[in-house]
């Protein structure tokens, strides 16, 4: 788990650096890094903050992002290798998850050929899923952007380990509230990006509170969550 930290520039170029795609934070770029296949995440300057400012709110966020990755694995959630730190450049250089897909991909693959018996073949993935949750909540890390875009899935399609990426918007807070909104982002994302997959959300809702060691810690979460939801209802009523 040791990494690199370095403000000074290093020996790449935009030229070996090969553009993945844009995010509204950061692009990130394909790159050989020693003999290793690295995904370079490089937060941009925002032109409307003073230079200073932004700097200073670039370094926190790219410090919170690596903080937030190893406390994953430490808690032996499955997260990419962070390599190293350019923080004069506001790149993170990590582990780039050969063979994998994200749980979008994998969900809309399995819906689009077998649309019958589409959520019981995902329901390993939905437990998976509830148990890391429950292992990062467990140890006070809030996500901040829970997608099935920001899960990627490698190896054995039967049982595929399961990686949890993009930790930009990350936290690290013992609150319902933020746990809750965390839940709540996810089912959005899924009942968004997978039409009629709530009982796939309700699978990772069960498997999260089975897993939980604190039950009436858990019981508070879910009960956040249930407020969350009525406020998102009474804000789509409003319009």
């Amino acid at each position: 788990m040791a990494f690199t930290v370095t403000n000074k520039n290093v020996t790449e170029t935009k030229s070996t650096m090969i553009p993945l795609k844009q995010g509204a934070e950061a692009k990130l770029y394909s790159y050989d890094f020693y003999g290793k296949p690295c995904i370079i995440k490089e937060r941009f300057k925002k032109k409307y903050r003073h230079d200073i400012l932004d700097s200073s709110l670039t370094e926190q966020r790219i410090k919170a992002e690596v903080r937030a990755n190893f406390r994953c694995r430490m808690a032996g959630i499955l997260t990419p290798t962070i390599f190293m730190v350019n923080f004069k450049d506001s790149r993170i250089y990590m582990e780039k998850i050969l063979s994998s897909i994200t749980v979008r991909e994998h969900i809309l693959n399995i819906q689009s050929t077998d649309k019958l018996t589409a959520n019981e073949k995902l329901h390993t993935i939905a437990e998976k899923i509830g148990k890391i949750l429950s292992k990062m909540h467990s140890n006070n890390i809030i996500h901040g952007d829970l997608t099935t875009s920001n899960m990627l899935l490698q190896g054995d399609s039967s049982d595929p380990r399961l990686y949890v990426i993009d930790f930009g918007l990350s936290s690290f807070e013992d609150s319902a509230e933020s746990k809750g909104v965390d839940l709540y982002v996810l089912e959005r994302a899924f009942l968004s990006s997978h039409p009629n997959s709530e009982c796939l959300f309700e699978t990772i809702l069960s498997s999260y509170q089975n897993e939980m060691e604190n039950k009436s810690a858990c019981h508070e979460v879910l009960a956040k969550l249930e407020e969350v939801r009525l406020r998102g209802r009474k804000r789509t009523m409003v319009g």
